[in-house]
């Protein structure tokens, strides 16, 4: 990363949920695009974080993993106009591909022009499907979140 954090919390040492606890404090004090780097070496810290960045708008990347178990998590802080309303949710976590394309077209098919699907699903070539996907038809994809290590949120949009 080029650009420096606004601010750095190391927790190294602390149990879940404390690096969480830290770092929603910090955050919630930020405007919208500061960062906060937290370094944590809790293996819960990553789920934590990804969960809670789904519910408040944030953003949370790895940014490096250190030594001693430590993990850099760069968080950025959102806003609420970053957030989606989804019109139709489908959770397809569990299922292979290419199931998870298949069944958010059978649920698209039936959506009015405009309308947001949000599409969960761990399958490992569902990014890639859904990039491709959206180039060769009549939908646009307003956001993808990973969500979880290995998980994402796709809000796609009929046209």
């Amino acid at each position: 990363m080029n650009t420096k954090p606004t601010v750095t919390l190391d927790m190294s040492g602390l149990s879940c949920p404390a690096p969480l606890i830290g770092a929603k404090k910090i955050v919630d004090d930020m405007e919208a695009g500061q960062t906060l780097l937290l370094v944590s070496d809790c293996p819960g810290t990553s789920d934590d974080l990804f969960a809670w960045a789904r519910h408040t708008g944030n953003e949370v990347a790895v940014k490096e993993k250190l030594g001693d178990n430590k993990t850099a998590y760069l968080i950025t802080r959102g806003s609420a106009e970053s957030t989606h309303k989804a019109n139709v949710t489908l959770d397809v976590r569990g299922v292979s591909c290419p199931g998870p394309i298949l069944e958010a077209k059978k649920m698209l098919d039936g959506m009015m022009s405009g309308e947001i699907l949000l599409l969960v699903s761990n399958c490992p070539g569902t990014p890639a499907d859904v990039d491709s996907w959206v180039k060769t038809t009549a939908l646009e994809l307003v956001d993808r979140f990973e969500i979880a290590r290995g998980s994402f949120e796709f809000y796609l949009r009929k046209k």
